[in-house]
């Protein structure tokens, strides 16, 4: 029996259906791999295929099983689209030999031409590690990157923190001056702000090529090329080095679960059918993003996705991966519409087990490639198992996003008056993480930055954050703001996961959603920028926000928060709206009534010690009024050994306190 099991009694039903998810994995690595190969063996598809400089010359090398016939053209023969044939060298490979050390360059541009279907068309090369658009045309055609020129990596000691708080980050918009950003500017700028409020993790988007810069990078059309609208690659290879010097692992935010439609600038048709990388029919279009679904059972498309993820960590060094989509992947009907309340829903026809036996090999590859290696899964679904080893039946991620979260405080903000939070409820939702599985907990990432969505922050300020963030402004919708803000953001990383994700500039308050250039805002970019010169602005109560979430988070890390699984409840009382839970030796306590203060809150201890505040919401330096003095607590220990404190809760305050152990009775008497 799997361990998955053992965790999940209630899955007992559905041991058929694990044991099915493990002989699929086992028969696909069986049908994939020869005797005594691995995985890492398996996925280096990019090592032959594309161009590569040998003695003597350059070879290029295409999958298209299809095609009737393959051209390479390009500056180095003028664009003569038939001078320069490929030739077929068995199981739909096709090479060409280019003699000459220059015959191509650093730079060249290039395309492939192919003939099939009897019309010939011009498609970007699969394995391009470089695509380039025209200014006047806007058409992309691919560039050589010649493999002769070495990056110096200085990161070789590298070895990123145990614990994980990650910041999601877009390198385009990440600099206050309307324009796209660069890797270089994002490396030299942006990191030191992120390593200052203490994230230890950047997880990257929009880093594979997408040819349409509002897709914010989730319409991926080359799977190998490190996004030209930010820089070469060299340039996202100097801000990983530059990362990984401050302490500072990156993930890589990858796309397989689906790609564009397009012909000219992706992979759709180029070798002329519609099936050589995805479904036929209508199962190969995804009817709510128009896009194209992979077909996860052909040898082929396993070959070029784990040799995708190969490449991005051997090539760029990228620290493990955040897999988006994969409530799509995972069912046929890609989740639409299905709400996922029974265990039924994870174990049906509706079921997409090739897709599964993807993740299950995905995982498998990754950790081989690099143990310390870290994966997430954004699965809104909760199917089981998502987040345990493959060998205890599961699918082999380190952690998954907890997606209810920020959906539940939409909801409670959305719909509900302050004083009808229901504590309980917020607090199970905390809880409600699969047994064993790892969980990364936040409030808002992207998705919520974007214009048709709302950040917590306008949710909760609206229009007065235009008008009274001026610390010398005195302004009630502000205060509740500010509290709330900082209170929703404590409570969820401290009871949510077992990691916790930011999204940037979140961290303070970003007045602005995110609107990328195009017709409907006159192509501007006044949306699509981040305004640090906010937070920086000592005059601005947006400073307020930043400081209180940098000492957040170096709290939590100090304590190494994550540690500990899950919080142990010490109080909680829906009608005064308070709750007080440990984890990992801090005490955290928060009263969420609106207007109603409680003195001498009694709260009964996990062991005999005392404790000191820590850091308090409504300190003067976060913009509250200095009404938690800190500290010393001493616990009350009474004739049965429990001990407890009293603590003083304003009203819409967080207090955190830190654990002093004392030492045993008997050890004083000593």
């Amino acid at each position: 029996m799997y361990r998955i099991l053992e965790l999940n009694p209630q899955l007992a039903p559905f041991a058929g259906d694990i044991d099915l998810r493990m002989f699929l994995y086992r028969a696909t690595r069986d049908r994939i791999l020869k005797e005594g190969q691995s995985l890492n063996d398996f996925a280096n598809a990019y090592e032959f295929f594309g161009f590569h400089h040998v003695d003597g010359g350059w070879y290029y090398r295409e999958w298209a099983p299809s095609a009737y016939q393959l051209y390479l053209e390009g500056d180095f023969n003028n664009w003569n689209q038939t001078s320069h044939p490929l030739t077929p060298i068995g199981d739909g490979n096709w090479e060409i030999f280019l003699p000459g050390d220059d015959a191509l360059w650093d730079g060249c541009k290039v395309k492939t031409v192919v003939d099939a279907n009897m019309t010939r068309t011009e498609h970007i090369p699969l394995y391009a590690r470089r695509a380039v658009q025209d200014k006047q045309t806007r058409l992309f055609c691919a560039e050589v990157v010649d493999d002769r020129k070495t990056f110096q990596w200085t990161d070789q000691s590298f070895k990123g923190e145990d614990s994980l708080f990650i910041y999601e980050a877009h390198v385009g918009m990440a600099q206050e001056e309307g324009k796209v950003g660069s890797y270089r500017e994002f490396a030299d700028l942006i990191l030191p702000r992120i390593k200052k409020a203490g994230y230890n993790t950047v997880q990257l988007m929009a880093i594979m090529e997408h040819p349409y810069y509002g897709s914010f990078g989730y319409q991926v059309s080359n799977f190998y090329a490190a996004s030209s609208w930010f820089g070469k690659p060299e340039d996202l290879k100097y801000l990983i080095n530059t990362a990984h010097s401050m302490g500072i692992r990156v993930l890589l935010d990858v796309v397989h679960s689906h790609a564009v439609k397009n012909t000219a600038e992706g992979i759709n048709m180029f070798d002329g059918t519609t099936w050589q990388f995805f479904h036929d029919g209508p199962k190969g279009d995804h009817p709510a993003w128009g896009t194209k679904c992979f077909d996860y059972g052909k040898t082929g498309v396993l070959h070029f996705l784990l040799s995708n993820l190969k490449f991005w960590m051997t090539e760029y060094h990228f620290d493990g991966f955040r897999f988006d989509g994969v409530t799509s992947m995972l069912y046929h009907d890609h989740g639409l519409g299905t709400d996922f309340n029974t265990n039924d829903k994870y174990f049906s026809f509706n079921t997409h087990t090739e897709a599964i036996t993807y993740l299950q090999l995905a995982n498998e590859l990754i950790h081989q490639v690099n143990p310390a290696a870290i994966t997430i899964a954004e699965d809104m679904s909760g199917m089981p198992g998502m987040c345990l080893p493959i060998s205890d039946g599961g699918i082999g991620f380190d952690y998954r996003l907890a997606m209810g979260l920020p959906d539940m405080w939409v909801r409670t903000v959305k719909e509900k008056k302050d004083e009808f939070w229901d504590i309980f409820k917020m607090w199970c939702e905390m809880c409600m993480r699969r047994p064993g599985e790892g969980t990364v907990a936040y409030v808002e990432s992207h998705d919520q930055a974007l214009v048709g969505d709302k950040t917590m922050i306008f949710r909760l300020a609206d229009a007065a954050m235009y008008t009274d963030m001026e610390k010398t402004t005195h302004n009630p919708v502000i205060d509740r703001a500010i509290a709330l803000h900082k209170m929703i953001r404590l409570f969820t990383m401290a009871g949510g996961g077992e990691a916790y994700l930011n999204f940037m500039g979140n961290e303070f308050g970003h007045p602005e959603w995110i609107d990328f250039p195009r017709e409907g805002n006159g192509w501007s970019f006044h949306y699509c920028r981040r305004q640090w010169s906010l937070r920086d602005n000592p005059k601005l109560k947006y400073e307020w926000l930043g400081q209180f979430d940098e000492d957040m988070v170096h709290l939590a890390k100090e304590a190494n928060l994550f540690d500990q699984r899950m919080g142990n409840l010490r109080l909680i009382d829906s009608t005064r709206q308070v709750i007080v839970f440990y984890r990992s030796g801090l005490l955290f306590a928060l009263n969420f009534s609106p207007c109603n203060s409680y003195t001498d809150v009694e709260i009964s201890l996990p062991d005999i010690a005392d404790y000191e505040v820590a850091m308090c919401s409504d300190d003067a330096k976060y913009g509250g009024n200095d009404l938690v003095a800190h500290m010393k607590y001493p616990a009350q220990v009474d004739k049965e050994g429990n001990s407890t404190i009293k603590l003083y809760l304003p009203a819409r305050t967080a207090v955190v306190l830190k654990e002093l152990k004392r030492p045993k009775e008997a050890e004083k008497q000593k």
